[in-house]
């Protein structure tokens, strides 16, 4: 059989592939969408499947969407947040985990002052699922484009997973210091044109904390890599402060650069503890201390639960999360 060319000007149709596998073109629709229910020969599927092969050929999304009313697309809606080392692991896992089930994950960071449309009307998603509460605009958007499936639910008293954001490892970050004895504390974060809400976050967090430990409130510092942070370093010790926790191991390695520049040793004139354990707290010498958050199991955990809504699968087996660690190097 002679090799039939779609036009270079068009993509390959199901009916393309169909005249070239010699098939009808429901014969193709059955095979590539592995239809339930259906007897196809294994000579007649692999004939289908090696036509669409040969012609380059792709479902069109929209018109599968259309026909199953499912797009296969789970829809996560980011805060604000810097897409740092371990909440990279936390989506590479969760899209891992969801690709084997056949299912993509997108993620969408919604800007408070967007005017391009949002992203569940062009996608839509199965599942849209977000951190916190939408607001009822964005509810009647997704809903006016067909999502139906919406966590947390507009009507339902669900509770929010905040479980990377927020409080245990900042909690644990002035703990550490406590116990090593400091106790005029800062906490540090990168200058930045908009604060970012884990920024805040975390800062509240260990604030809390050292209230609960009866330590003075540690003052929020912006740091700006790009100087150094020397003077930084020297206003601090001018005040007595002896303990840094940083929002991440890339602040905490800026303010141990100032550190070492200024001639001071870490941790007998300035402990420093960064957050997340990326790569840069073991290539920094001296090493810094962090705190480990289990992003593997937590992307996993997402997955399931994605699933369980998406599917009616059973759920994640528990709803614990998996506690931070303490990774103690030279910097503390």
């Amino acid at each position: 059989m002679a090799v039939s060319e779609p036009t270079a000007s068009r993509r390959p149709t199901a009916l393309d592939v169909a005249r070239e596998a010699g098939v009808s073109r429901a014969t193709v629709g059955f095979v590539l969408n592995n239809t339930p229910g259906q007897t196809i020969p294994k000579g007649t599927r692999e004939r289908v499947l090696q036509a669409a092969e040969r012609l380059g050929y792709r479902p069109n999304s929209a018109a599968r969407t259309l026909a199953s009313g499912r797009s296969r697309i789970i829809l996560l809606v980011l805060p604000d947040w810097p897409i740092e080392f371990r909440l990279r692991n936390y989506l590479d896992e969760a899209s891992a985990a969801l690709d084997k089930a056949g299912y993509s994950l997108v993620t969408y960071t919604r800007q408070a002052d967007q005017t391009a449309r949002p992203l569940w009307e062009a996608l839509s998603p199965d599942l849209v699922v977000g951190p916190a509460r939408f607001s009822p605009s964005d509810v009647a958007s997704m809903l006016a484009c067909g999502v139906r499936r919406i966590y947390p639910h507009p009507d339902r008293a669900e509770p929010v997973d905040a479980s990377l954001a927020i409080s245990a490892g900042p909690e644990q970050q002035v703990d550490h210091l406590h116990e090593r004895g400091h106790r005029n504390l800062v906490y540090a974060a990168f200058a930045q044109a908009h604060t970012s809400s884990m920024v805040t976050a975390r800062y509240q967090a260990a604030v809390d904390r050292a209230r609960t430990l009866g330590l003075a409130e540690p003052g929020l510092e912006w740091i700006d890599y790009r100087d150094g942070s020397g003077e930084a370093v020297r206003r601090w010790l001018g005040a007595g402060i002896t303990g840094v926790a940083a929002f991440n191991d890339d602040v905490a390695a800026a303010v141990a650069g100032a550190v070492v520049r200024a001639g001071l040793r870490m941790p007998t004139d300035l402990a420093v503890i960064g957050h997340d354990d990326a790569p840069i707290a073991t290539m920094f010498v001296p090493g810094l201390s962090t705190i480990r958050i289990d992003t593997v199991a937590l992307g996993r955990r997402f997955a399931d639960f994605a699933l369980h809504k998406v599917e009616q699968r059973p759920g994640p087996i528990s709803h614990n999360v998996p506690g931070p660690a303490l990774i103690q190097r030279e910097s503390t």
